[in-house]
């Protein structure tokens, strides 16, 4: 019997492991993301906001009118903004800026991203350089 519910139970358990994404409203938002989002781009109103569940983490990702993407933990601490055009410099910490800033003055950051120990920029050139969490150059990473 205790067999038996536990084989029925299986697929519910895994069928809720799966990635689940809901449309919601900008006043669904974590209030850090909101705040971050009105602090970073105060003129840009918000198209459209998704909630995915993803196991036991869930993920916001926001798009606003201008084209920005920004993607926010469930704590609503950005983790990624990608755009066509030049992100804000406030929202590059400022060791990477520096560093862009001064080794290719030409170009600017169209995505950045934070990962468990590394930080991503891609640059309007298409080059992709790595830093450490600390803003520190790691390399170049598409060569």
């Amino acid at each position: 019997m205790k067999s038996s519910l536990i084989l029925l139970a299986l697929p519910v358990l895994l069928f809720s492991s799966c990635t689940k994404e809901k449309i919601v409203g900008a006043n669904d938002l974590p209030a850090t993301s909101t705040n971050y989002i009105n602090n970073h781009f105060p003129d840009q109103v918000i198209v459209h906001a998704i909630k995915e569940y993803d196991d036991l983490r869930i993920k916001y990702t926001v798009y606003l009118k201008n084209g920005v993407k920004l993607e926010f933990n469930q704590s609503g601490e950005v983790k990624e903004i990608e755009g066509n055009n030049a992100l804000p410099d406030s929202v590059i910490p400022s060791g990477i800026l520096d560093y862009v800033k001064s080794h290719y003055p030409d170009v600017f950051i169209k995505k950045w991203n934070r990962e468990r120990t590394i930080q991503e920029v891609k640059l309007s050139n298409g080059m992709e350089l790595e830093f450490d969490n600390n803003g520190n150059f790691l390399r170049i990473d598409n060569l």
